[in-house]
């Protein structure tokens, strides 16, 4: 007997009842898009390696130390299964030249990958659902996106979630900043751990995130970026925070808040959660206005964001959110496999009518055991479906099917079979639909 094979550690099956959570927050997600006229956006796993380096930055912790990796066997080329998908979405709008017509709001459901140590709402194939906004420059588009995942929260049922926001202003505005910062924690390198010690030259901006005990003070007290922004910068944070305040969304100022690429500037945002513990930050995006010509596009402005469907989908069950799982209308019956023709045939009609119907199997590699009338009822039951269609030999004599309805509290006259024609399914199939 060979070896049992078994997943990829971090890499998840997504297998029945658990699949139907995920699939009701799709469907949530799509139809709230395209009220706010977000089209889809679908883009490879595999990308050129060159993407994420030149797009997420040399030093970030996704390039430095989480991405997958590898060689093409046939052209040595570099390549890497996505760690994020905005550089995919950016790198696509640029090759294809989406922006020559105007702007585009786009969206992307899918896996990701990343190299680190599974742990709760953290693996290393996860799922994020992402909107970005390309080819507009106004404060007016930050806030939108923040009030599309404002209102999924509440589409969702969702409670505890927080907002932070955060300016990282221009570039020339971030230099001088960073300049501040080295020549601060240089006066305190005495406090810095290795990490920071090997950033401050490179990306002292991630000091700021750090998350080492002794640290916290000296970062508490760092010059804050804020205080570096130009007017035009000032104005467009003002815009986006007068448009929140309007439309009653909380937020938290966090001068720390820098995020996790080197492609952000102006508006920066999280969406966070106590209910998760150390994992609390379920959304997260900005402004990246240089991204696109960085990777070879025609210079154009964009913003977005990204959330991790576990993340999400962990918090639903954290808050008790009722998920609406999948039932189908009617279980099929069936006493006698001699009747299976007839059988297949209704239920063709009636799933082409709209009804959602599961047809009772045998369980032997024959027609025969079709098992008995106790333990198919019971099974009946077991699926959720609101009637049973039962083909007995006496109804089908009579060119009818017997339907009985499961729901209803016992004794209730709604339980009560009733025989209806085969002969003219359309007259009552509707009847079988969520319960009639």
């Amino acid at each position: 007997m060979a070896d049992k094979l078994t997943a990829v550690k971090g890499m998840n099956d997504i297998l029945p009842p658990a699949s139907a959570e995920w699939e009701w927050l799709e469907d949530k997600v799509r139809l709230l898009m395209a009220r706010y006229a977000y089209r889809n956006i679908r883009t490879p796993i595999v990308e050129p390696t060159a993407l994420f380096v030149r797009g997420l930055g040399e030093v970030t912790d996704i390039v430095e130390k989480e991405m997958y990796s590898f060689e093409d066997r046939l052209n040595g080329e570099a390549l890497t299964l996505r760690p994020e998908n905005t550089a995919g979405v950016v790198r696509a709008v640029a090759e294809h030249n989406l922006l020559y017509e105007g702007g585009k709001r786009l969206y992307y459901m899918g896996p990701m990958f990343r190299h680190e140590r599974p742990q709760r709402g953290r693996y290393r194939q996860f799922h994020q659902i992402g909107a970005e906004a390309l080819g507009f420059a106004g404060a007016e588009v930050d806030a939108e996106l923040i009030l599309l995942a404002d209102a999924l929260w509440k589409e969702l049922g969702l409670k505890d979630v927080r907002l932070e926001l955060n300016s990282l202003g221009q570039p020339d505005e971030r230099n001088q900043h960073r300049a501040a910062l080295i020549a601060y924690f240089e006066q305190n390198a005495d406090v810095l751990d290795e990490e920071a010690k090997r950033r401050l030259h490179s990306n002292p901006l991630r000091i700021l995130d750090t998350k080492t005990p002794t640290m916290q003070a000296l970062v508490e007290s760092a010059p804050q970026l804020i205080d570096f922004l130009g007017e035009a910068s000032l104005a467009h944070f003002n815009t986006v925070k007068a448009i929140l305040q309007a439309n009653g969304v909380a937020y938290r100022i966090n001068p720390r808040l820098v995020r996790g690429m080197d492609y952000y500037n102006l508006t920066v945002f999280e969406f966070i959660t106590g209910s998760l513990g150390a994992q609390g930050t379920i959304c997260g995006g900005g402004r990246f206005d240089y991204l696109i010509e960085q990777i070879g596009g025609k210079a154009a402005p964009a913003v977005g964001w990204a959330l991790g469907v576990e993340r999400v989908l962990e918090l639903i069950r954290a808050q008790g959110q009722a998920v609406a799982l999948p039932a189908p209308d009617a279980y099929a019956v069936i006493p006698d496999a001699s009747a299976l023709p007839v059988v297949l045939k209704t239920l063709q009609a009636l799933r082409a009518l709209g009804v959602s119907v599961q047809m009772h199997a045998a369980s032997g590699a024959g027609t025969e055991g079709m098992g008995s009338m106790k333990s198919q009822f019971k099974k009946a039951d077991g699926s959720g479906a609101h009637f049973a269609l039962i083909f007995g030999q006496a109804e089908l004599a009579q060119g009818r099917v017997a339907v009985k309805a499961l729901r209803g509290e016992k004794g209730d006259a709604a339980q009560a079979q009733t025989l209806r024609p085969l002969d003219d399914i359309p007259s009552w199939a509707q009847g079988l639909r969520a319960g009639g």
